[in-house]
């Protein structure tokens, strides 16, 4: 992610906690309460991103991890071709 991505995504939460706080206030709420749900509302949302996240460090699904896998089997699938040309028999045997 670039930085103006950052910057954009950091301006698009600021103006979403504000709409949001503007809407829980035109369906009465006060504005102490407005901002408690809001902030609870947004924290919320941050725990469960954060979750997705372990989540994914905990499954070993992550970016580097997949590149490092997929680097591994086309090593060990190189050197198979190798080996089977240096012996004389065919690359693929189905």
């Amino acid at each position: 992610m670039r930085k103006i991505d950052i910057l954009w995504l950091g301006a698009a939460l600021l103006v979403g906690g504000a709409v949001l706080y503007g809407l829980l206030r035109v369906f009465g709420l006060s504005q102490v309460t407005a901002g408690i749900w809001a902030q609870a509302i947004f924290t919320l949302g941050l725990v469960a991103w954060i979750a997705t996240y372990l989540f994914r460090v905990a499954g070993r699904n992550m970016t580097f991890n997949a590149q490092m896998r997929d680097y591994r089997q086309s090593v060990l699938q190189k050197r198979r071709e190798e080996q089977q040309d240096a012996a004389g028999t065919p690359a693929d045997p189905k």
